[in-house]
């Protein structure tokens, strides 16, 4: 099954653009409840992801108070992985390996653009209903 069938697209995604600043990230990440966030290019060419640790070991390790967060670019964080993104050609059954070390599978199309993710829990479904027939 081609994973297009199985993907949360890009506008039903949050996500945020290289160019924006820890306070900004921080408050989108409370909002939506995400652990960890997709980051893309103003062109929208998936560049990686940040996590709430990237963000936690770069405020504690340069003692930042929650102010000085809205004067830093999220491109000052460095992150400890970024999840690994598919390409929208991708069968289900190929994406297994890449979802058990991340909750989310970004999706990109053959330009490198950001398209939309898998979530983990999308795969569990797929695979409960394939073992159901």
């Amino acid at each position: 099954m081609n994973i297009l069938f199985r993907l949360i697209p890009k506008e039903k995604v949050a996500f945020i653009f290289d160019d924006q600043t820890i306070r900004q990230t921080l408050e989108k990440m409370q909002v939506y409840r995400y652990q960890s966030i997709p980051i893309l290019s103003k062109q929208g060419d998936y560049i990686g992801t940040l996590s709430e640790g990237d963000l936690l070991w770069y405020i504690k390790d340069h003692h930042i108070g929650f102010d000085e967060t809205e004067n830093i670019l999220i491109t000052k964080v460095p992150r400890h992985r970024d999840n690994k993104a598919v390409d929208i050609n991708t069968q289900m059954e190929d994406i297994f390996e890449v979802a058990m070390n991340q909750n989310f599978v970004p999706v990109i199309d053959d330009f490198g653009a950001f398209i939309g993710i898998i979530t983990r829990k999308a795969i569990f479904s797929y695979v409960l209903a394939k073992k159901g027939k």
